[in-house]
């Protein structure tokens, strides 16, 4: 398993995890730690950054809280306190420098630091880094440093007694609703999706700077305008000045341009003991623009800000830029009120999906995950990532991917799913966590917004909480609502990142079951799931932007091997239930499959059938919604990934196999896309474009096979135009004069769009009948396999249709070009399929599955 800065005060750290940080004499302080249970004096190994629950993993003191009912097993870490110590050297000459910083980027969560007997700090917040100043405690030679962690649980039972009432925060897994007091990653506490695992420690890296004169607070590159001419900018930087007196520096502003060449500006500047602002202006003619991704190259400018003093460099700090526009266009029209991003001036059509923390404990998170998750979002054509409000605010390294790949950020603050308390203790620790995380995302070109929270004034007006409130209570809440999302947070935006649309909650009107409401900026439309509304209500039941719809499958069958027994492999095991968080879920699945397929008695095949269903009833919303463009400009399904292997709305697993979902969402998001759709008694083929420049002189085929390979009707429409940016039908037929009533179960439609040289640049298999009318036939695949060291090549074929085939390799996390895929008569397909774990010669379990085997 895997804000201030405040002389001579502890402050809240607007230095941020992984971004370059003043030139000083920087000690790493993540070696060599150890840890206890309070009132054990049994101290044991630590890593640092990480968690107690992954120390006490390590020491085999917890089981793997992934398998089985473990969860069950290791509920007591929570409520127990921890202690955490190092040591460290310090030389003479470092205690000679001027001043001596602790840094702490993160600690989970109530926290009380000693150095050298001194208690140096005491932190409350999860999602703020602090900087403490400690020169005066330092000792030449051996340092000891502790930190005491108070249980999260014991630590706000008080507030909950005095409290007069339970929060309705119902993903919260005890009965005695405390994660709302505390400001830690909601989804710690346990959701719909996620295990219980309420973590403590120190969780991102320590540091010890040493440095002299000054230091830089916070650097901000802001764009003033831009045009194709010129980019107006303004470098704003607060310097801390630690001398008694005035002090005369240079500020050196560097960036470099394409080729390579560095321009810089200075400004000569007197510094006044304690903080400065300085800001310096700067123009970029003819800039080159950060484009989304599909629409461009995503251009970054290396921006760093130097300060020196007596001839020498004392602070430094480095940004990669970019330069772009980003308006979310949030107006009353004709039609209710739209909701879309226009990213450079062009209205851009959003897909993504929504993002949830990528492991129970986040240390375990490793760049290199971090790197293939960005490689899954850009492979499957997204544009967009919305980081949704129960986690945690993200790692630089996710905004620093998402700013080079090319993906638009929506940032949630860490907000979900219930009201919270608005008392003046806890808006001081929400201001002091919004400044924090303004200051350290707002350089990124990829971020595109704020909201406030996820779901909360829905839940206030629709979700049946006045009905558990006295009417005191729940005004109360509606009171503590403003405060908190449309007071603090929106100011707290306009102050220090000015321009970037916020927006209070998502969704703040749209409700799925009221449909006067879907014409108002964004929706969550759980009708499909939680309704059990069919998948092709989609189709009607349209929003401006959909920002929340999703649908559950089971993981494959290699990744529930890692959490149960082949005894558990029943749908309704102790076990699959462990794994299993929706209340109501197994069940919706089997009653959705039932719908759209024959339903598998084995247990295997009911996984992979479920894997299919979830893919093409979630790829009919993303079509749908693509299809009715520009009424309708965004589709973010929920959710992109899992944070432990469970049973769960995501399309990629907790191992990073890609779900059927996934690979439907890469066709689904195609740049240029041929869509059929039933539209009553017709057939009709939609040409949808998200390309910035007009397809010319295309050819679109249409033929009718049946499943044997024989064409039965064929039919190619030439000098097809496709417009930039548009959805348009351009063939309406009766439904009956494609198929008649017996061939639309022995038949499909195949689309073909080929620009001028022949080549093919949209397909879709359009199949007229649902998978369980259709008569689809035995059919034995064959197979070739090329095996090399880190891939394996494969080429199959099948003399009929093989609807939905599934290949197999027991190596978690491999990477196939295509998969979940329709098999068609004569055809070869060819996939490719890498992993480091693939070895030429040695053995590789390949299985191939297609729909028609899960029939008896």
């Amino acid at each position: 398993m895997m804000k201030k800065l405040l002389y001579g005060l502890v402050c809240c750290c607007s230095l941020a995890y992984g971004q370059n940080q003043d030139t000083s004499d920087v000690l790493m302080l993540n070696d060599d730690w150890s840890f206890s249970q309070v009132g054990t004096e049994k101290w044991l190994p630590a890593t640092v950054p990480g968690t107690v629950h992954q120390d006490l993993i390590h020491h085999k003191l917890l089981p793997d809280p992934f398998y089985g009912t473990n969860e069950k097993k290791i509920q007591w870490v929570e409520d127990e306190d921890w202690e955490y110590k190092t040591c460290f050297v310090v030389t003479e000459e470092q205690l000679k420098r001027d001043a001596a910083q602790l840094f702490f980027e993160g600690l989970d969560t109530y926290a009380d630091v000693y150095l050298n007997g001194s208690l140096v700090l005491k932190s409350d917040n999860m999602f703020v880094g602090y900087a403490v100043p400690v020169k005066q405690v330092l000792r030449k030679g051996e340092n000891l440093l502790h930190v005491y962690f108070h249980s999260p649980i014991k630590q706000t039972l008080p507030q909950w007694s005095s409290n007069g009432f339970n929060y309705p925060a119902d993903n919260d897994h005890h009965e005695k609703r405390l994660s709302v007091f505390t400001r830690k990653a909601p989804y710690s506490y346990g959701w719909d999706w996620g295990i219980r695992m309420v973590t403590s420690g120190i969780w991102r890296p320590v540091t010890l700077r040493f440095y002299d004169v000054a230091t830089i607070a916070d650097y901000h590159v802001k764009q003033l305008s831009l045009t194709d001419q010129v980019a107006k900018l303004s470098n704003e930087l607060e310097i801390n000045s630690i001398s008694e007196k005035e002090k005369s520096a240079e500020v050196l502003i560097s960036y470099s341009l394409q080729g390579g060449k560095e321009v810089t500006v200075k400004k000569n500047v007197t510094l006044k003991p304690g903080l400065n602002k300085i800001h310096i202006p700067l123009d970029i003619q003819n800039p080159v623009r950060w484009m989304p991704n599909g629409w461009g190259e995503p251009h970054l400018y290396d921006f760093s800000a130097q300060v020196i003093c007596d001839g020498k460099t004392i602070a430094s700090r480095q940004h990669r830029i970019g330069l772009r526009t980003i308006r979310v266009v949030n107006e009353k029209d004709k039609e209710g009120e739209s909701f879309y991003f226009e990213v450079n001036g062009i209205p851009m059509f959003a897909k993504g999906a929504n993002y949830i923390p990528d492991d129970a404990l986040l240390p375990c998170i490793t760049t290199e995950r971090y790197r293939t998750l960005f490689r899954d979002m850009k492979e499957a054509n997204m544009n967009m990532v919305r980081i949704w409000g129960g986690g945690t605010y993200e790692d630089d390294r996710f905004y620093d991917l998402a700013d080079e790949n090319g993906i638009l950020v929506w940032q949630d603050f860490m907000f979900a799913c219930t009201a919270y308390p608005s008392d003046p203790t806890f808006l001081k620790r929400v201001e002091e966590e919004a400044e924090y995380n303004i200051k350290r995302l707002r350089n990124h070109a990829s971020l595109a917004m704020w909201c406030g929270n996820n779901e909360i004034l829905e839940g206030l007006k629709y979700w049946g909480w006045q009905k558990n409130y006295t009417p005191e209570v729940y005004e109360n809440m509606f009171r503590g609502y403003d405060k908190l999302f449309r007071g603090l947070l929106p100011a707290k935006v306009q102050e220090l990142d000015e321009g970037r649309f916020y927006k209070h909650s998502s969704p703040y009107f749209a409700n799925w079951g009221r449909p006067e409401s879907w014409g108002i900026g964004d929706s969550h439309n759980w009708g499909v799931w939680y309704g059990k509304k069919t998948f092709e209500s989609l189709d009607t039941d349209l929003p401006r932007f959909m920002s929340e719809f999703g649908f559950q499958s089971f993981p494959e069958m290699k990744t529930i091997a890692t959490f149960a027994a082949p005894e558990d492999y029943q749908i309704e095991s102790e076990v699959m239930n462990g794994h299993q968080k929706s209340s109501i879920g197994n069940d919706l699945i089997r009653t959705y499959m039932e719908r759209d397929y024959i339903v598998p008695e084995k247990f295997e095949d009911f996984v992979y059938i479920g894997l299919v269903l979830q893919g093409h009833g979630m790829r009919h919303g993303m079509e749908a919604h693509r299809r009715n463009r520009p009424y309708c400009m965004g589709t973010l399904y929920w959710q992109l990934n899992d944070s432990w292997p469970v049973v769960s709305w995501s399309s990629i697993d907790y191992y990073g196999n890609w779900k059927a979902l996934h690979y439907q969402a890469k066709r689904a998001f195609a740049p240029l896309l041929v869509n059929a759709i039933q539209e009553g008694d017709s057939l009709n083929i939609y040409l949808i474009s998200d390309m910035l420049e007009k397809q010319s002189q295309l050819t679109l085929e249409m033929k009718v096979i049946d499943f044997n390979g024989k064409t039965l009707d064929k039919e190619v429409i030439k000098a097809v135009e496709v417009p930039m940016n548009t959805s348009s039908c351009i063939v309406r037929k009766p439904l009956d004069t494609w198929v008649n009533p017996e061939q639309r179960k022995s038949s499909f439609l195949l689309l073909s769009l080929k620009d001028k040289s022949g080549r093919k640049v949209a397909e879709e298999v359009y199949f007229f009948d649902k998978t369980k009318n259709l008569e689809l036939p035995q059919t034995a695949i064959s197979m070739k396999v090329k095996q090399l060291d880190g891939k394996c090549e494969l080429t199959l074929s099948s003399p009929k249709l093989a609807k939905d085939v599934f290949v197999q390799i027991p190596v978690q996390g491999a990477r196939f070009t295509d998969n979940f895929f329709d098999l068609l008569p004569g055809e070869n397909k060819k996939i490719t399929i890498t992993s480091p774990e693939i070895k030429k010669g040695e053995s590789l379990n390949i299985t191939v599955k297609h729909v028609r085997d899960t029939y008896n």
